[in-house]
């Protein structure tokens, strides 16, 4: 008793001082603070609290977390009135209260009865460790699988399978089945095969995917799946946020509208992270081709139509491609909302109207925001004319071209181009490379480039196919086809990089590539991942000239260092010495070995690598998405230690691309961050069905203001 009387009388002695200390505080101040206890008067450490305000020009949130005593201060609010709230793992979220900045808190929560009730507020890698792969027996053989292309649906239904193990499988199975949701989210743990059967017909990218990766054995897994939810079946509790990951600051702004896919967003240039400092964010709604604008100063939002050239208006997922000379019209779209599987039904026909389909945004140093859109037909014979004598331009589709706009002028410039695009980087001297072709890599150089003058464009443009020396004699003897995911200038040897992802264009089940082009000597190499990496997407590189790259498949990031290689001609399969990997914190799937460094239940869409210490946990640290996760998950090199930033609320977070910028040096942790977008496909699954876009920060410590 005694014991007992202690620790309430201390809570009760911490409580006044922080009513004393917060009562006489100037009411002018912009935070708020207070502490979270549970029904037993304990406080409760490592859940968030979350400030919300409908009062601003846009919907706006501001998310911290609590200290060891329950404490917490949400810093810079903008002067309007708030609801207040708390969620925690093991807790029922609790009833919102109306605050200002000024007045101290005291919120209560309730602790969640029992497992399934704690589990509902678990990110969806959690609730997908409960799934359990087909069996051994379930792969190999013929017709296992049927071998669909994603973007015209022709299968093959006598086809080998392409998986000969479920650590094959499950790799591919995350990389397209994660590829725009997330997987274990509450939308997708349906009960029975039917329900996947008929959610499948619902988009026919679905329905592509389930095909290739053999939809009855598919079905089984995901329907046996969903029936031990039902039953009562739930996931481990996720680890509360402990030491530094207590001292995020997490803010959000909605943008766009309930069709919004946002993407990608960019503040700043790679190269230099004060360009654009103070200013606004940009974003790219892919589903309704719109240049998304924030003002974070204002809290303000707009957004502009990306145009198309000669009145292209063909929806993605209905377009086609024609070669130079062939008579056929293929299709050449991408089926997800509202273009359903022939047979399937949709209740979202028509929501998505992107000709455009604009992907990628990257900044200038003038400020500028370049895109990856489509600007016309991906018929051959609508190319430039200095494009189509090269047979690999006038007999292969190349999606996608590049455009820009200018704030200054408050205008678009749309630029055409031989190869496809869907990433774009620029270099140290002012080139943009690109990836998104299956067959080359393309830069473009704006300093050549005159838009009032079209006979400038060829002189600006260039494109190299990706051949291969595969006997060492210094020739290139083979073409590596497949398609360029991410890509990225090395600075310290001028090289570009870029990655090929399994099963997009390329045969599902292999490992995937990074590619390495020399542009001095136009020569290009090849390494897949060392086994079991599998899938990689996203990729960057660090001030060293380390190339780093997210395992999306197989879960692991990895590092390359070609200094290491013993060879660096091959076909792919040479300098197995050149990798390095680190298993990222996640849960397994359901029966595999918490021992190997592959079953983890998280996809990493992308990675970015902080090179000027913009979030503040040092130069060269790698962020990686956690996009099964609601996370974005930061690796210091230094300690190989990983640092899990949560995103707690909306649940169903999506991050794709990531970006960081320096505001302002001189005020510290205040005048930094790490900004995202929740890039769900479609946002009408998340639990706020609207899309937003977030800074993170990170204090010196949970009270920091």
């Amino acid at each position: 008793m005694p014991l007992i009387l202690n620790k309430q009388y201390l809570n009760l002695f911490i409580w006044g001082l922080l009513v004393l200390v917060t009562c006489c505080a100037d009411a002018t101040q912009d935070y708020l603070s207070g502490v979270v206890r549970s029904g037993t008067g304990d406080p409760e450490a490592g859940v968030w609290v979350i400030a919300a305000t409908q009062t601003l020009g846009t919907p706006y949130r501001k998310i911290v977390v609590t200290d060891e005593q329950g404490q917490f201060a949400v810093p810079e609010l903008p002067d309007a009135s708030y609801t207040v709230w708390v969620r925690g793992y093991g807790l029922v979220d609790s009833e919102p209260v109306k605050a200002v900045p000024g007045a101290p808190l005291q919120l209560n929560v309730k602790r969640a009865t029992d497992p399934v009730q704690a589990a509902l507020v678990y990110p969806a890698s959690y609730w997908l460790s409960l799934f359990e792969p087909p069996p051994a027996s379930a792969f190999g053989g013929a017709s296992a699988a049927a071998d669909s292309d994603v973007f015209t649906g022709v299968r093959n239904a006598a086809a080998t399978d392409p998986f000969d193990s479920s650590r094959q499988w499950l790799a591919q199975f995350k990389l397209d089945c994660v590829l725009c949701h997330q997987l274990g989210s509450a939308v997708t743990r349906l009960p029975t095969a039917a329900s996947f059967d008929h959610g499948f017909l619902k988009a026919a990218a679905m329905k592509y995917f389930a095909d290739r990766l053999g939809q009855p054995r598919l079905v089984d897994s995901l329907a046996a799946w969903g029936e031990g939810i039902r039953n009562g079946d739930a996931p481990d509790a996720p680890p509360r946020p402990f030491g530094i990951e207590r001292n995020i600051v997490i803010t959000q702004w909605a943008w766009g509208d309930n069709y919004t896919y946002a993407h990608d967003e960019i503040v700043s240039d790679k190269r230099d992270p004060t360009v654009n400092a103070g200013g606004p964010v940009y974003g790219i709604d892919l589903a309704n081709d719109y240049l998304l604008i924030v003002d974070p100063n204002k809290h303000t939002t707009t957004r502009l139509k990306v145009p198309t050239r000669d009145g292209f208006a063909t929806d993605w997922c209905a377009q086609t491609y024609k070669s130079m000379d062939g008579d056929d019209v293929v299709p050449f779209g991408f089926g997800t909302l509202g273009c359903p599987w022939p047979g399937g039904l949709s209740a979202h026909a028509g929501s998505y109207q992107n000709p455009a389909n604009p992907h990628n945004p990257m900044m200038d140093a003038q400020g500028r925001v370049w895109l990856t859109t489509q600007i016309r037909r991906q018929w051959a014979a609508d190319a430039p004319d200095f494009c189509k004598q090269d047979p690999l331009i006038a007999n292969y589709r190349h999606h996608r071209q590049l455009g820009y706009y200018d704030p200054a002028s408050n205008e678009f410039e749309l630029v055409d181009t031989c190869y496809g695009t869907h990433h774009l980087q620029f270099d140290d001297k002012g080139v943009l490379w690109t990836s998104g072709d299956d067959y080359l890599i393309g830069w473009f150089d704006p300093a050549k480039y005159d838009p009032k003058n079209p006979t400038t464009l060829e002189a600006a443009h260039g494109y190299s196919e990706v051949r291969i020396d595969t006997n060492g004699d210094r020739e290139p003897d083979a073409p590596l086809v497949g398609f360029h995911y991410g890509v990225i200038p090395n600075p310290v040897d001028h090289s570009v990089w870029s990655a090929v992802t399994p099963g997009i264009t390329s045969p599902a089940g292999e490992p995937g590539y990074i590619l390495r082009y020399d542009p001095v000597k136009d020569r290009h190499e090849a390494y897949a991942p060392r086994s079991p990496g599998m899938g990689p997407r996203g990729i960057d590189v660090d001030t060293q000239g380390k190339i780093w790259t997210a395992l999306a498949g197989s879960g692991q990031l990895a590092k390359f260092d070609r200094s290491l290689c013993k060879q660096t001609w091959g076909s792919g399969q040479q300098c197995a010495e050149g990798w390095t990997y680190w298993r990222i914190p996640a849960p397994i799937f359901k029966g595999y070995d918490p021992t190997l460094v592959e079953g983890s239940t998280d996809m990493h869409y992308y990675l970015w690598v902080d090179q000027f210490d913009t979030l503040g946990l040092g130069r060269d640290v790698v962020v990686v998405n956690g996009t099964n996760s609601d996370s974005l998950i930061a690796f210091l090199p230094t300690t190989e230690k990983f640092v899990v930033i949560r995103v707690p609320y909306p649940l169903n977070t999506y991050t794709r691309g990531l970006d960081g910028r320096i505001d302002d040096p001189s005020t510290g942790w205040k005048g930094r961050g790490l900004w995202f977008t929740n890039g769900l496909d479609p946002i009408i699954h998340s639990e706020q069905q609207r899309s937003y876009v977030a800074k993170i920060q990170i204090r010196p410590n949970p009270l920091a203001h």
